[in-house]
């Protein structure tokens, strides 16, 4: 495997295919040298806080958002911001769908003392789960697309009128399009499709989740400040956060934002990925020894696509033999643990290195 070498005509010109972080176009390294007189100064003064008014903005109109709308910022990633959920967010019990590792980190998170046991439906890796309908939650959460084994839920409302639509768009948002109100939250950290480092957590939140935020903020409940949702929104309001933002983060996402913005806003970017995952599944269905983990084309991602390989193709040599050859990170999901490779198609990966990849996986098979 140590002297497999591929063609130049299949060595894609970024070999970076993974489902987090997000391969960083150079553009954007650029963008971020260009203002680094930003990096290391204050939060609180103007040039950062237009900087953070400046990427709210810009998601704002990405996503077309309705009067009332607000984009909402907070330290930490979406972990932190299931956390803050729990106490800030869930007034007394939640629903949620697991059918991947990260649905059912929020439901885990949601399993809080002061909180009612959730509701939680479970669903095999590979498919997607429903709620039954029955449930009685005063949020209905779930994510769009499940990193984790590349299956990707329609984006829609659940529950009764007060219940809220809480959906994890971390590895969909900026690569899929979506009418942000079906959702009361939208949330999302930015190293995937908007291709930026970690280290912050955005919200795209409804009048309703606000006032819901209110609401358990004037309660007697007790909410750690890092934690409170109530405390994000005051600050994003001033265009800040509650402690130092990663300002670095924030201006590679700016970039991303300004990009995907440049070039058609994000009915552009949702077809780009779509284009992608479409060459990756086409592939798999055509090849001898490969098939699309997600069976149900409807339930395919497409921003992380995930191929099963029979017993005949080891996935781990085909990775190891890409990876000295300078393409990265197609590894599966630690946990699955299935003979698979899984590739990001997300919105900064070039379409024609997915068509070089592939070629790369044919090569790799045929010198095993």
């Amino acid at each position: 495997m140590a002297d497999f070498q591929l063609p130049p005509a299949l060595v894609p010109d970024d070999g970076r295919f993974g489902c987090g972080p997000s391969k960083i176009r150079p553009e954007q390294v650029d963008h971020l040298v260009a203002h680094a007189h930003l990096l290391g100064t204050s939060h609180r003064q103007k040039p950062v806080r237009e900087l953070v008014g400046r990427v709210r903005a810009g998601l704002a109109d990405l996503y077309r958002l309705a009067d009332g709308y607000e984009v909402v910022l907070g330290n930490g990633g979406s972990t932190a911001f299931w956390d803050a959920a729990a106490f800030s967010l869930i007034e007394k019990r939640s629903a949620h769908l697991s059918f991947g590792e990260f649905g059912q980190k929020f439901a885990t998170a949601a399993s809080a003392p002061w909180l009612s046991a959730p509701a939680v439906v479970r669903g095999d890796p590979g498919t997607v789960a429903a709620f039954a309908g029955d449930e009685e939650a005063d949020i209905f959460a779930y994510p769009h697309n499940e990193t984790s084994t590349g299956a990707m839920a329609a984006v829609s409302r659940h529950g009764s009128e007060g219940a809220l639509t809480v959906v994890d768009g971390t590895s969909a948002a900026g690569g899929v399009a979506i009418d942000a109100r079906a959702t009361d939250v939208y949330y999302f950290a930015p190293q995937k499709n908007f291709a930026s480092d970690g280290g912050l957590w955005f919200a795209l939140m409804s009048p309703k989740a606000i006032d819901r935020i209110g609401r358990v903020a004037s309660s007697d409940r007790y909410i750690p400040e890092f934690l409170s949702l109530n405390i994000a929104v005051e600050n994003s309001r001033l265009d800040q956060t509650l402690n130092t933002p990663a300002i670095a983060t924030l201006l590679l996402m700016d970039a991303q934002i300004q990009w995907i913005a440049e070039n058609g806003g994000l009915d552009w970017a949702h077809a780009r990925t779509k284009n992608s995952s479409d060459l990756v599944y086409a592939w798999a269905e055509a090849h001898p020894t490969a098939s699309p983990f997600v069976s149900n084309p409807e339930h395919r991602s497409q921003v992380v696509a995930t191929i099963d390989f029979d017993g005949s193709v080891d996935a781990s040599k085909i990775s190891a033999m890409l990876r000295s050859n300078g393409i990265v990170d197609i590894d599966p999901y630690r946990k699955l643990g299935r003979n698979q490779l899984r590739i990001a198609t997300f919105t900064a990966i070039e379409p024609s290195d997915v068509s070089r990849l592939l070629g790369a996986i044919d090569a790799a098979i045929a010198a095993l």
